[in-house]
Parts: structure tokens; C-alpha cells; sequence
């Protein structure tokens, strides 16, 4: 199966994701938890890739050579998964806008206004935001459960959810803490960690194990789509890295949203250790400063090429993405067709611009 003809799977991921956020609406016997789903409803289906979605039944899809329709549920609650995710996210970064759209806490700090209810709005938004996204969690067991496969595949898929959420949480906790670090106590491998345990686990090792599970993948099979797919999933990081701070393909862009909001990625540690004092001066004028000038903005982009870091972060972004695509081409639980397909998401996660 080629990575296109899985993509025109899409229509039907949304109709799932709607279809469950309507049965729960209609079930929910409250006008206020009805309102809620609407509203996690709205924001789920605003926009995104459905990249996890993809992968849960490109999973399924490796691990049988079948058509994905057996895990087109699943594929819809990794959806709801990442929106539970997003929502928390977007409280802790204290973000304003998501996928075009205000952020769920933001809404939600808007309407207690636009009502004139009692006491502080925003944080009336931040309480409901958490409770929305909680709110978000259920859907994602509920639709590996409903999943129409043998018991014992939905329960072993159950379990890798609950160790992919894990390991998402404990890089989440991790990223929290970098954050608030001086830059000169985040080393590398800090970094490197929260990337491995945070995205690369619910991005693409989980969501494609938990739909080779569905298809009675075998261990060796599972094994080695977790070794490829944290590979790859850091990899993706570090390229949405290169792109969040406005270097695509090497150019200084227009948008260096992680610079201003002070993120400790790999591109400005690795600029931390090879610059001196002017560039490091640099880094700390623009870094979590959104009211940074944009001419000191440019200039910490420069520094992250001149330095030598942006070179730094695609050398390991050619070395992860090179062993996952050595490893798939080795590999002998991989089937032809599943090797291609494997590739394909590989190169969809790595070389973007977007």
C-alpha cells in the first residue's frame, strides 16, 4: 500500500471522530457536558495531518497486508489522544491561538466574560481547559476497546496506549523542567530524552505499534517498529525544531516562534556551548522575549546557523532518519510492501517544510 492510497483514509478518521464525539453528546443528559463535547468536538476536528491516525493504520496495515478498516477506530482516538495532549500543552505554554483557531482555555476564558460570570476568566479558562482536555482521555480507551478484533489484541493494544501515555508524560515533565533551566544547565542528551520519551512515542512509535497489535503483529515485528519509529520520531522533532525557529532549508524565515517563547531545543543548546559571551548575550536578549526586536530576532537566527548548530541538528537528523531507513531495509519481519510503505512515512516525517 502506497502512503497515498492510506491518506484517502482521512474522510472516514473524521466521520469516526465526529461520530464518537455525537454518540457521546447525545448520551452525555447535561447541556453543559453536551456544550463541552461540542466544544472538544470543534477543535478536534479543526485542522492537523492526522498523522497518528495514519500511522495507527499504516500499523495495521504492516502487520497484515489487509485493508486498515479494523483500526479505523483506533485511529480515530489517537486523534482525541493528541487533543487531550494539545489542550494541556497549550495551557502550560500559555498559548493564545491553535490551529487557527483560540486555544480551548482561551474560549473558554472568553465565554466566562462574554457571560459575565463571577471571578477571574482566565482562570475559569485554564480549570475548564484541564477538565476539557481529562474530558478528551476516555475517547481514546473507549475506541481502542470497540476496536472489532479479537479480546485479547484490544487489551494488548490497551497496554501499549497506557505505556505510550506514560512515556509521554514522563517526557512532558522533563520538557517542563528543561524550560525553566538556564540554558547552560540543558545539555544535549536532556533534550534528546524529552524528545525520544515525549514526541516520538505518541507521534510515531506508539500509534504504529498500537495498529500492528490490532493486526496480531509478531514481537520481533513490534520491536522493530518501535526501534524505527522513535528514530523517526525524533527526527521529526528535530526538523519541526529547524522550523519553529525559521530556518527552513537553511534560510532565515519569517516565523522564529520558539526563539520568543524561549524553548530549549537542541538548535539553541547546541548554539549555547559553540558560541562565546556576544552570542550567548544574544541568546538571552531574545530567548522567551516575545517583545524581542525583530532585528535581534534575525540576528539569533544567524547565530544558529553561523555557530554551527543548524548544521549540528541535521547531521542527527540524516543520522536517526539513515539508521531507522537502514533498519527497515534489513529488516526480516518487514514484508516488501511494508518496507515501501515504511519508507514513505519516513520521508512524509523527516524532509517537510511545513
Amino acid at each position: 500500500m502506497e502512503f497515498e492510497r492510506l491518506a484517502k483514509w482521512l474522510p472516514r478518521i473524521e466521520q469516526e471522530i465526529a461520530r464518537a464525539y455525537g454518540e457521546a453528546r447525545e448520551a452525555s443528559g447535561s447541556e453543559l457536558a453536551a456544550d463541552s463535547l461540542t466544544v472538544l468536538e470543534e477543535f478536534t476536528l479543526r485542522g492537523g495531518k492526522r498523522l497518528r491516525a495514519l500511522l495507527v493504520l499504516a500499523g495495521y496495515h504492516i502487520a497484515t497486508g489487509r485493508e486498515p478498516a479494523p483500526a479505523l477506530s483506533a485511529a480515530a482516538g489517537i486523534e482525541q489522544f493528541q487533543s487531550w495532549m494539545l489542550i494541556h500543552d497549550d495551557i502550560i505554554d500559555h498559548a493564545e491561538e491553535r490551529r487557527g483557531g483560540a486555544t480551548v482555555h482561551r474560549l473558554m476564558a472568553t465565554r466566562h466574560g462574554d457571560d459575565r460570570l463571577l471571578g477571574s476568566s482566565a482562570e475559569y479558562g485554564t480549570g475548564m481547559g484541564i477538565t476539557l482536555g481529562d474530558l478528551q482521555e476516555p475517547f481514546a480507551v473507549d475506541a481502542l476497546l470497540r476496536s472489532p478484533v479479537p479480546e485479547r489484541r484490544r487489551l494488548e493494544a490497551l497496554a501499549e496506549y497506557v505505556r505510550m501515555t506514560r512515556e509521554t508524560a514522563y517526557g512532558q515533565l522533563l520538557d517542563v523542567r528543561n524550560g525553566v533551566l538556564p540554558v547552560d544547565r540543558v545539555r544535549e542528551e536532556d533534550v534528546m530524552e524529552v524528545h525520544r520519551r515525549k514526541t516520538a512515542e505518541y507521534t510515531v512509535a506508539g500509534p504504529v505499534r498500537i495498529g500492528a497489535i490490532l493486526g496480531g503483529g509478531s514481537p520481533g515485528l513490534l520491536t522493530e517498529l518501535g526501534s524505527i519509529g522513535i528514530d523517526l520520531g525524533v527526527a521529526f522533532q528535530l526538523r519541526d525544531d529547524v522550523l519553529g525557529a525559521g530556518l527552513a532549508d537553511g534560510e532565515i524565515g519569517k516565523s522564529a516562534n520558539d526563539l520568543v517563547e524561549g524553548k530549549r531545543t537542541l538548535l539553541v543548546v547546541a548554539a549555547w556551548a559553540k558560541t562565546g559571551p556576544v552570542g550567548r548575550a544574544l541568546l538571552q536578549e531574545v530567548l522567551g522575549n516575545p517583545a524581542a526586536p525583530a532585528s535581534r530576532v534575525r540576528a539569533a537566527q544567524e547565530l544558529l546557523k553561523s555557530s554551527g548548530s543548524l548544521a549540528h541538528s541535521e547531521e542527527k537528523i540524516a543520522e536517526l532518519s539513515g539508521r531507522a531507513f537502514e533498519q527497515i531495509r534489513m529488516s526480516k519481519n518487514l514484508r516488501p510492501g511494508a518496507k515501501k510503505l515504511l519508507e514513505q512515512v519516513g520521508e512524509k516525517l523527516v524532509h517537510r517544510s511545513l
